[in-house]
Formats: structure tokens, C-alpha cells, sequence
């Protein structure tokens, strides 16, 4: 049983998760009429490679390397897509294709944050997950920024991960050996006086290295900045219990945390599988009762699950950039620091403590309905 249930989320992953071409970064010269342009800052702690169009590989660097990729998104495309290059270079009308790859000096990052703030000086730091080619990382947080239409400063951390199905203990090491690079960038946007607010966003296994971050600059002794107002887990690969100590670990006065978890998300059953049979975070059934218990004492969660979704990915894993109506709740609702809780007092439902029982329909919150309800579990206290 255990064999054919990895065999089939192996087989569900690489069609989920496996780019066309090799190269596709290798910026184009032509522009594409109606296109539209994502200006990210990376850092990462990938080697460097001299390959076209690749520049970073999976393998673990030396040092933090920064870089300024500005990605082109081809119009009349469908939210939630991205539009890979079946041949190279990229046709900008049809496909996303990068037109500028520079380099920065680490010493540089506060002048990029200066050139590139919003009005809002509103910054969003994301963490990609396993199985992540850097490619994949820089088109796919592309796409939710663009597709959220957040007004945000975009800044992407990239961790080594190889991007292949089999290499999970390699890929959950490399987090480890990046959270305090993350730290840094982190420690840079709050220091930076071009930044007001920072919302960082964790993907999957992407959720470790933002918690021991964070757990990391509150035991050095340094409180966490109130420039950092939310984190948000989106199916995060993280043990339950872990999760519980790294919240202790952090402290109350800790930004508010949002979690996007799917009982079932296929992903996340095979890393319990190998994990020891431990829960993890985004794949918690909110219809168990132990699991509402834990949450309710950690005061500033709220938790949406997605169980009752069908549209995004086959595994239930990305949702949150697949789903169009979740990408729209990011830029309309979670990355303005509210939640949908928050949303509209016309919404019928109880939106305290038991609002996980509602099964509440958030279609009036986004002005599309939604193929099935969001069900809310909010803590009552937020930061």
C-alpha cells in the first residue's frame, strides 16, 4: 500500500512539477505587445553555473549571491498558468521568458529597495519548496505576483534544491543550510528605510527555513520587527509538533501567521510517510479535534482549508499559485495584512473560533464564486 501510494505521487509530481526546456532564463531581446513585466529581486544560496540560460543549479554555494530578473508574461493567458517555452529562445506573445538577468553586489540590496519601492513600501519575501529548479522559482513567484496584482515590492529566496522527486532528504537539508542567508535578507528589507512592510510567503518545505529564521532573530535577543506583519504558510511541510515549539521558541509578539492546509494534499501524505508518520502542518484534517485544540492555543493563526477545493494542481499541493480565485485572495485580502475574516460583515457565518464549522463560501469576497467553500479557523487573538 505504501508503494503504490509513493508511486502514484511520483507520478502525479512529475507531471505536476516537470519544466519543458533547460535554459528557458536566457533573456530575450523582443517584446511582446500587451506583455507584462514582474521585476524581482533573488537571493540565493544556489552555486552559480556558467550554463546558458541557467545561471543557478541545484547544488549548495559558497556564499549568497543576488541577482535582478525581470520575467515578461505573455497576455491572454489563464490565472494560475505559466506558459513554459516548448522550444528556446521563448516566444514573449506566448510564452513567460526573462529579458533581463544582472547580477547585484550583496552590499547593494538596500539601493535595489530604493529603486524598486511602491508606494505602499510594501515588500514580499518568497520561499519556494521541495523539488524546485531555480527556473521553476523565479516563474512561478512571477506569476502570483502578477496574478495576485499586488502592489508589492517582489523579492525571491531560492535554497538548493535539485528539483528532482528522489532527492527529498538533500532538498531538506539544503533549508538548513540556508535559514540564516534568509535571515540576512530578511534583517536587510526591515532595516531598509524604503521598506514599511514586509509579508514573507513559504511554500511546502519552503515553511522551515522561514520558522527557524524567524525563531533564529528572536533568540539572538532581537525582537521581531512589527515591519514583518504576516507570514504565510501555504501547505506547509512542516512536523506538528515542531511547528508548536518553533511558535513558543518565536514568542507572542510574532507577526500573524496564515496557513493554507488540505487534508487532502497528496504531496505532503508521502512526506509523512517518510517523516515517521508524523502530521504535518498543511495536511491537517480540521475535522479532527485534537488538531482545532493545538491551533487554538496559538494565538494569531488563522488557518484556511482547502480540502473542498478541485481546481489547482492534481496533488492538492499548489493551490495557493494555481488556484485563481487563491492567487486573487493574496493581492485582494492576505497581502494587505487582512484576513478574510476580516472580509465583508454582509457574509453570513460565524467567524470567531468556530468559523472552521461554517464551511464558509468567500465567493462575495473575491467577486467570483468559488468552486467550493474555504473553511476558516481563526485564533482570537492577533498581533
Amino acid at each position: 500500500m505504501i508503494l503504490r501510494t509513493i508511486t502514484l505521487i511520483l507520478v502525479g509530481g512529475v507531471a505536476a512539477c516537470a519544466s519543458p526546456a533547460r535554459g528557458v532564463l536566457a533573456p530575450v531581446n523582443t517584446a511582446a505587445s500587451g506583455a507584462a513585466k514582474v521585476d524581482l529581486l533573488v537571493a540565493t544560496t544556489r552555486a552559480p553555473t556558467s550554463q546558458k540560460g541557467v545561471f543557478f543549479t541545484g547544488e549548495r554555494g559558497h556564499d549568497l549571491n543576488l541577482a535582478n530578473v525581470v520575467v515578461s508574461i505573455p497576455p491572454n493567458r489563464n490565472p494560475g498558468t505559466i506558459q513554459w517555452p516548448r522550444r528556446l529562445p521563448g516566444d514573449p506573445e506566448r510564452n513567460f521568458v526573462t529579458t533581463a538577468v544582472d547580477t547585484i553586489n550583496v552590499r547593494d540590496i538596500r539601493t535595489w529597495y530604493r529603486s524598486h519601492a511602491v508606494s505602499a513600501r510594501r515588500v514580499l519575501i518568497f520561499v519556494h519548496g521541495f523539488n524546485t529548479r531555480f527556473e521553476d522559482a523565479v516563474f512561478r513567484f512571477a506569476q502570483i505576483v502578477h496574478d495576485s496584482r499586488a502592489e508589492v515590492t517582489p523579492v525571491l529566496f531560492s535554497w538548493p534544491s535539485r528539483g528532482a522527486l528522489l532527492d527529498y532528504n538533500y532538498d531538506r537539508e539544503s533549508t538548513n543550510f540556508s535559514r540564516s542567508e534568509l535571515g540576512y535578507v530578511i534583517q536587510q528589507a526591515v532595516n531598509s528605510p524604503d521598506v514599511s512592510e514586509i509579508t514573507i510567503m513559504a511554500h511546502s518545505m519552503g515553511s522551515w527555513p522561514v520558522m527557524e529564521a524567524l525563531r533564529d532573530i528572536a533568540m539572538q535577543g532581537r525582537r521581531i520587527s512589527p515591519k514583518i506583519t504576516d507570514v504565510i504558510l501555504a501547505s506547509p511541510d512542516l512536523d506538528i509538533d515542531v511547528f508548536r515549539k518553533q511558535l513558543i521558541d518565536i514568542g507572542q509578539e510574532r507577526p500573524h501567521i496564515s496557513i493554507f492546509v488540505s487534508a487532502n494534499d497528496r504531496a505532503l501524505r508521502l512526506s509523512r510517510l517518510i517523516s515517521g508518520q508524523v502530521t504535518r502542518v498543511g495536511g491537517v484534517d480540521l475535522t479532527d479535534a485534537s488538531y482545532k485544540a493545538q491551533l487554538k492555543m496559538a494565538s494569531g493563526i488563522t488557518v484556511y482549508d482547502l480540502s473542498a477545493l478541485r481546481n489547482g494542481d492534481s496533488l492538492n499541493h499548489t493551490q495557493f499559485a494555481t488556484s485563481p480565485e487563491v492567487v486573487r485572495l493574496f493581492g485582494e485580502r492576505l497581502l494587505r495584512g487582512q484576513s478574510l475574516s476580516d472580509a465583508d460583515p454582509n457574509i453570513p457565518g460565524n467567524f470567531g473560533a468556530t468559523a472552521v464549522e461554517a464551511g464558509l463560501a468567500i465567493g462575495t469576497v473575491t467577486g467570483a464564486a468559488l468552486s467550493a467553500p474555504i473553511r476558516i479557523f481563526e485564533s482570537t487573538v492577533r498581533r
